[in-house]
């Protein structure tokens, strides 16, 4: 089986407090690819609470967002529907990685069956990275892809060397755009 990783495709990385023009570009190809996966889709949710301000990461990046149950912190809704669709379980998380994503892949990984993981989503060079190197680290003989055309980063410079590292940490990052 092959699962689909969609990584924080949440309002505020799009169209929200940390959107860009770049994940608004990509949302459509990013749409085509969970409607026509064959195999299973998972994802992950970013998920702050009022006190982000005082974590690690809020002091870094002092920007409110994916404040549980706001607007911000839900999926678009085109998204949503297509998540509903395929029952696609979601891993809520409060920093860039998800424990619990790479926990239950594991988990699948020893019951037999996952052929490769693919990764998609948002931001490259923080959340796709993250999660992309600890699956990795876990689970080092699993084929991981990463699709560069439905992932964007903060920048489009930040995007290219976030996949750069992934290359060099053998996750085979997928092109379709020149």
């Amino acid at each position: 089986m092959k699962y689909l990783i969609v990584i924080d495709v949440q309002n505020d990385f799009v169209t929200g407090a940390l959107g860009t023009q770049q994940a608004q570009d990509m949302l459509p190809r990013l749409l085509k690819k969970m409607r026509e996966f064959e195999g299973e889709i998972w994802m992950t949710r970013d998920c702050h609470d009022g006190a982000y301000l005082n974590t690690q990461e809020g002091k870094h990046l002092p920007v409110p967002h994916c404040v549980a149950g706001t607007e911000g912190w839900r999926f678009p809704e085109e998204v949503e529907q297509l998540r509903m669709q395929c029952a696609a379980p979601v891993y809520e998380k409060t920093s860039f990685g998800s424990v619990s994503l790479v926990a239950a892949l594991k988990q699948a990984c020893e019951r037999g069956g996952v052929e490769s993981v693919e990764l998609v989503g948002l931001c490259t060079d923080i959340c796709v990275v993250s999660n992309a190197l600890m699956i990795k680290a876990v689970l080092p003989e699993l084929p991981v892809y990463v699709d560069a055309d439905c992932c964007a980063g903060v920048t489009p410079e930040r995007h290219e060397a976030a996949l750069t590292v992934m290359e060099s940490c053998q996750i085979e990052v997928r092109r379709a755009l020149v």
